[in-house]
């Protein structure tokens, strides 16, 4: 974070200093007291369950609703002062920022986009998919006069929500990577998830770059509201891939392509929906100056940085798990059955796939639940346990062979009693599932590799 004191951050937020207003803030803000950081802002934050002023002592110096025993700026709502002080140290950086959006692949491509950018100079991205009003801002302080990129993802829960994330930190690149049915419970329709996302391109300027998948009509439609260069990536646009294929763990290798040069990527990561991930970090890398073929080389050196998605390990006897348990909708959920059957067939393995809830799917839930249980069944998945009664509809799309359990210790106490070294099993569901205690279950014991 860029030095200031306790007075310059009440001047900017509009609170006011109990404590030294001297005192100088160098590191930075973060709310958990339990990983403080050294010379940082503790931002006192009252939950639901937690209030954070109860946690402030120790502190170097607080951002809270009240005084602590702690250094502190109070203002009336610490969330959106964070927002304001993000703001002014955003607006004084050096660091160009690179903005994404989308329904799903967002933090891959955030992953595969700071990796790449790293090697061209100081990067600073979200960690996870620390993605909303309290995330972003916590991002932004954490970068310096050093950093080159700052990569933010941002998420949105309804409209105007990426606008605000925008007013914080105003992107120079912004892309959109798809529209579709995550959190349609909470839009209503594909057509509103569109609206809020494109609010990203909305807010670049002129001289900034909008980076559009060309294969999703919503998302391509939105060259009509911005005035900034468009760069698109795709089957036939700007930036687009060729000779793709996978190994026998579902990771692809492919070429990329810019501007009449083409360059091999062999990705790390399994599954061929890392594809347009890769291709849409790609094209912002592009449009942030990196040449294509430096992008196409740091690709293949990119390592898995987020948990719980797509997450590999082998136990000793040979058992195969993906941990993919962070998040799920339909299109993720078949991206994933999808590398189970690839890698089941390479290996001549069975295939068990322990599916669980997809959440915020709204009227469409039963059908999307249904439409996964039909895919896996479609792509010959040797067994599907469902986990949970808000999951039962895949067990009705698969058909009558399907496990199905009431809680995450049935799911598990059948998998472990079913399943040996010669399977590969794959866990997902939306994160508050918290199917990833099965994957967790699966390997205790023994030794794994990744």
């Amino acid at each position: 974070m860029l030095a200031l004191t306790l007075a310059e951050i009440a001047a900017v937020v509009g609170g006011s200093v109990h404590g030294d207003p001297t005192l100088v803030v160098t590191g930075p803000a973060y709310v958990d007291s339990r990983r403080p950081e050294a010379a940082g802002l503790f931002v006192a934050v009252v939950g639901e369950r937690v209030d954070g002023h109860e946690y402030a002592a120790g502190a170097h110096a607080v951002l809270g609703s009240r005084p602590t025993e702690a250094p502190t700026v109070v203002v009336a709502d610490p969330v959106v002062a964070l927002g304001r002080l993000a703001g002014h140290v955003v607006r004084r950086l050096p660091a160009t920022v690179l903005a994404l959006t989308g329904s799903q692949g967002k933090t891959g491509t955030k992953d595969y986009l700071a990796q790449v950018l790293a090697m061209a100079g100081p990067t600073v991205a979200t960690a996870g998919s620390f993605n909303n009003e309290l995330g972003l801002p916590l991002t932004v302080l954490g970068a310096d006069a050093d950093t080159r990129h700052l990569v933010l993802e941002m998420g949105a829960r309804g409209i105007g929500h990426i606008a605000y994330l925008c007013e914080i930190a105003p992107p120079h690149i912004a892309a959109v990577i798809n529209v579709g049915t995550a959190h349609v419970g909470e839009f209503g329709s594909r057509e509103a998830i569109a609206l809020a996302k494109g609010e990203i391109v909305e807010a670049l300027p002129e001289d900034g770059v909008a980076v559009l998948n060309a294969d999703d009509e919503l998302v391509a439609a939105m060259a009509d509201r911005t005035h900034a260069r468009l760069l698109r990536f795709g089957s036939d646009a700007e930036v687009t891939t060729r000779s793709v294929e996978v190994d026998d763990l579902s990771r692809p290798t492919f070429e990329i392509g810019h501007d009449g040069a083409w360059h091999p990527v062999r990705l790390r990561q399994s599954g061929l929906h890392q594809v347009q991930n890769a291709l849409a970090a790609a094209t912002m890398a592009i449009a942030a100056g990196v040449p294509v073929d430096r992008v196409a080389a740091a690709l293949s050196e990119a390592e898995p940085a987020s948990p719980m998605r797509m997450e590999l390990h082998e136990r000793g006897d040979g058992l195969l798990v993906i941990n993919d348990a962070y998040n799920a909708n339909p299109a993720s959920m078949t991206a994933a059955l999808g590398a189970l059957r690839t890698i089941g067939e390479r290996r001549g393995r069975r295939t068990v796939a322990v599916l669980g809830e997809m959440r915020e799917l709204g009227d469409s839930s039963t059908a999307g639940h249904h439409e996964v249980g039909e895919t896996a069944r479609t792509l010959g998945i040797d067994a599907v346990v469902v986990v949970g009664a808000a999951a039962a509809a895949i067990a009705e799309g698969y058909g009558d062979e399907a496990i199905v359990t009431a809680g995450r210790d049935e799911a598990l106490a059948w998998v472990r009693e079913n399943v040996a070294g010669a399977d590969v099993v794959l866990v997902k569901a939306s994160r508050g599932a918290a199917l990833e205690t099965i994957a967790d279950g699966l390997l205790e014991g023994g030794e794994t590799t990744r």
